[in-house]
C-alpha cells in the first residue's frame, strides 16, 4: 500500500470522510437558455452522500414484445457494474420496444438525445411514504432516460409509471432539462394506504436560473398555464384528504407536502438556497428573514459552465457565514490572521473543541461544496449542434470545492475502466475516485497553503474543457463518420486521464509536506 493511502486511511478515521443524512445532501442548480452565455440548457447535481461512484455507458437497444425490465431497489452503494449485492426487485414493468444509451451515473444523468436529469432530496412528510411503492426515484430517472427526448414527455411518463406501480420514495425533487427548457419536478408519495404518487411541477423560465437544495421549493401552480405548470390529478385532492390544505385558502405545494425545510422554519429554502439566489441577483433584495423564495430569478449576468461549477464549489468566502474565515490566529507580527489549518470541512470534533475552548464563532453551517460528495455533474445542452457533441456532463468525483472536472458527451459511448470502479469501499488505485481523495484529504489539512494551486488547477481544467470544445465538435463533424465514435471515446479518456496525472502529483506533493512535518 502506498504512504499517501496509509494517510488517507488515518484520516478516514479521524473523520475527514464525513457521513450525512440524506436531509442535508444535495443541491441542483437550474439555468434556461437565456440565462447562460452561450445558449446552453443546464442541469446540475452534487450527490452529497456515501453513494457508488462508479458509472458506465448503457446501450441503446432493442427488445421483442413482451419482454419485461426490472425495476431495482439498492443499487446505490454497489462496488461497479453488475454488482447486485444487497440490491433487490421491487417489480416488472413492460419493456420499451427501444431504449436509448444514457449514462448510468449513481443517479443517471444524460442520454444520447440530450436530455438530462439533476436531484436533490426534499423528504417532506413522513406520513406522506409508502415503501411498497415499486420506484424509488433513481429508477424513474433511469427509465425516462431510456425512454424520453423531452423533459416534458419524461415528466408525463413519471407520472403514469407512479400512477400505476406507486413511488416508493421519501419527497424528491429531481430537474429535468432537454435541449430547450428545464423544469423543476417534486414528487412525494400519497400515504402509507395508497399506491401511488402525488407531483408538481414547474418551467424554469428560459432567462431565469433557479436552485434546489434538499426543501420543497414549488409553490402556487397554475395548471391552466400549460406551458409553464403540470401536477398529477391528484395533487389538490390528496392535500384535501390528509390535512394539510382545507381546500378554501391559496394552495402552495410546499407547504402542503413539505411543511418547511428541515430545520423546522415555514420557509422554502435555507441557507444554500438564499446564498445562490443572492449570488446570481444580488440586488433583488433576498434575506432571510423572508418565509418564501421564488423557485427562479433573472440573473443579472449570464451564467457559465464555470459559473455554475463554481457555486457548487463555494462555501460562502466572503459572507459572515464562511466557516474557515472565523479560525484565527497571531502572525509573528502580532496581526490576526486565518489559520492555515482552517478549512470549510472542518470535521465536528474539531469544531466542538474551538467551541469548548471558548470560541463562540465555530458553528459549522452546511456548505454548498461538501467533503463527502460522492459525484457532481454540470450538465449542459446545446439545440444547434448534433446531439452527440451537444450535450456535456462535466463531472467532478469528491468535493465539487476541491476536484476537477472532466467531460463525458451524450455521444460518449464506452468509459475509461477507472470509471468502473466505485472507489467507497476502500482505497483501490483502479478506481478513479481514489486518485482525487488522496489529494484533496491531504489539501483539506493544510488549506491555507494548497488552496491556491487546487483552485487554480480546478481551473485550468474547465478553462481548458471550455477552450477545446469548439476542437471537439470541428473534429467530430469533419472525419469520416466511422471514426467520430472512436474520437469521442478517446478525447473523454485523454481529459480524464490529464486529471488524474495532475491531481496524483498533488497527492505527492503534499504527502511530502506530512513527511516533513509541514
Amino acid at each position: 500500500m502506498r504512504q499517501t493511502s496509509l494517510i488517507l486511511i488515518g484520516l478516514a478515521l479521524f473523520g475527514l470522510v464525513n457521513a450525512q443524512t440524506t436531509k442535508d445532501a444535495c443541491t441542483s442548480i437550474m439555468a434556461g437558455k437565456n440565462a447562460t452565455t452561450d445558449g446552453s440548457v443546464i442541469t446540475s447535481h452534487t450527490c452529497d452522500s456515501w453513494y457508488r461512484t462508479w458509472m458506465s455507458i448503457e446501450p441503446a437497444a432493442d427488445y421483442k414484445n413482451d419482454t419485461v425490465m426490472d425495476i431495482y431497489e439498492g443499487l446505490m452503494h454497489t462496488e461497479k457494474h453488475g454488482d447486485m449485492t444487497g440490491v433487490k426487485v421491487k417489480g416488472q414493468i413492460p419493456q420499451a420496444r427501444h431504449t436509448y444509451r444514457f449514462l448510468n451515473t449513481a443517479y443517471p444523468c444524460l442520454n444520447e438525445h440530450q436530455l438530462a436529469i439533476g436531484e436533490t432530496t426534499i423528504s417532506g412528510r413522513d406520513t406522506l411514504r409508502n415503501t411498497n411503492g415499486m420506484f424509488m426515484i433513481e429508477e424513474l430517472e433511469r427509465v425516462v432516460l431510456q425512454r424520453c427526448t423531452t423533459a416534458r414527455d419524461a415528466i408525463r411518463l413519471i407520472g403514469e409509471l407512479v400512477k400505476k406501480y406507486g413511488y416508493g420514495d421519501s419527497g424528491e425533487c429531481i430537474t429535468i432539462a432537454d435541449k430547450n427548457e428545464v423544469w423543476i419536478f417534486e414528487i412525494f408519495g400519497e400515504g402509507p394506504k395508497k399506491i401511488g404518487g402525488v407531483w408538481a411541477a414547474q418551467r424554469i423560465p428560459d432567462d431565469h436560473i433557479a436552485v434546489s437544495a434538499n426543501i420543497s421549493r414549488i409553490g402556487r401552480i397554475d395548471l391552466q398555464d400549460k406551458n409553464h405548470f403540470m401536477a398529477s390529478d391528484n395533487v389538490f385532492e390528496v392535500a384535501r384528504k390528509m390535512g394539510f390544505w382545507d381546500g378554501k385558502g391559496d394552495f402552495s405545494f410546499w407547504k402542503a407536502y413539505s411543511g418547511g425545510n428541515y430545520f423546522g422554519e415555514k420557509k422554502n429554502y435555507s441557507v444554500r438556497e438564499l446564498f445562490i439566489m443572492q449570488q446570481l441577483a444580488p440586488n433583488a433584495g433576498f434575506n432571510d428573514d423572508m418565509e418564501e423564495l421564488p423557485v427562479s430569478v433573472k440573473p443579472e449576468h449570464k451564467v457559465s459552465v464555470a459559473k455554475v461549477s463554481q457555486l457548487l464549489a463555494s462555501y460562502y468566502e466572503g459572507t459572515d457565514l464562511n466557516l474557515s474565515g472565523r479560525l484565527k490566529i497571531k502572525d509573528k507580527t502580532g496581526d490576526s490572521i486565518v489559520s492555515p489549518v482552517a478549512n470549510p470541512w472542518m470535521r465536528p470534533d474539531e469544531i466542538n473543541l474551538y467551541y469548548a475552548l471558548g470560541d463562540s464563532a465555530m458553528k459549522n453551517i452546511r456548505t454548498v461544496s461538501v467533503s463527502w460528495c460522492a459525484y457532481s455533474t454540470v450538465i449542459q445542452l446545446r439545440s444547434w449542434l448534433p446531439d452527440a457533441i451537444g450535450g456535456v456532463a462535466w463531472i467532478a468525483l469528491d468535493c465539487p470545492g476541491e476536484s476537477p472536472r472532466f467531460p463525458i458527451f451524450s455521444g460518449t459511448t464506452k468509459l475509461p475502466a477507472m470509471l468502473g470502479i466505485c472507489g467507497q469501499h476502500s482505497d483501490r488505485d483502479d478506481a478513479a475516485l481514489t486518485h482525487f481523495r488522496h489529494a484533496n484529504r491531504m489539501a483539506t489539512v493544510r488549506w491555507g497553503k494548497t488552496r491556491n494551486e487546487i483552485e487554480s488547477a480546478q481551473k485550468y481544467f474547465i478553462d481548458k474543457g471550455m477552450r477545446e470544445l469548439k476542437f471537439v465538435e470541428n473534429t467530430w463533424e469533419t472525419i469520416p463518420e466511422k471514426e467520430r465514435e472512436e474520437m469521442l471515446n478517446g478525447y473523454v479518456s485523454d481529459f480524464l486521464g490529464a486529471t488524474i496525472l495532475k491531481w496524483d502529483e498533488l497527492a505527492h506533493k503534499y504527502w511530502r509536506m506530512f513527511w516533513g512535518g509541514f
